[in-house]
């Protein structure tokens, strides 16, 4: 058993900085932490639209602070995510993410990402 703090991984090379859309990621679990998922705190301000496309990914977000909607682009619903509400891309999910206020997600990638990956052109990771 192990303990992390998220004030002890900020700043270090788990703080993944997206600073050309002006969102963040603490990656609190990688692969080479061996549990099978990737856990992550993803902070996204107020503004920030988003398609993502995780080809190779699984992945659930449970917000635990403010709003946004999610909207699933190969049905057009959309979804309200507010506090205690979770959505699960169990589909390799094509999504647009809008957030409505400053948005705190807990997201679980499985496969675990590595911890370097950043958004392609498409959405999707490496």
């Amino acid at each position: 058993m192990y303990i992390r703090n998220i004030k002890d991984l900020e700043g270090t090379d788990r703080d993944v900085h997206f600073t050309h859309k002006g969102f963040r990621s603490i990656r609190v679990l990688l692969e080479k932490d061996g549990m099978g998922f990737s856990l992550h705190k993803t902070i996204l301000p107020k503004g920030l639209k988003e398609v993502w496309h995780y080809k190779k990914h699984l992945e659930a977000c449970y917000c635990i602070s403010g709003h946004a909607t999610v909207t699933d682009l190969a049905t057009d619903k959309t979804f309200d995510i507010k506090p205690d509400t979770t959505y699960i891309l169990d589909n390799n999910d094509k999504h647009e993410f809008v957030a409505l206020e400053d948005t705190v997600l807990i997201s679980v990638f499985n496969p675990p990402v590595k911890g370097t990956e950043i958004h392609k052109s498409d959405g999707s990771y490496e």
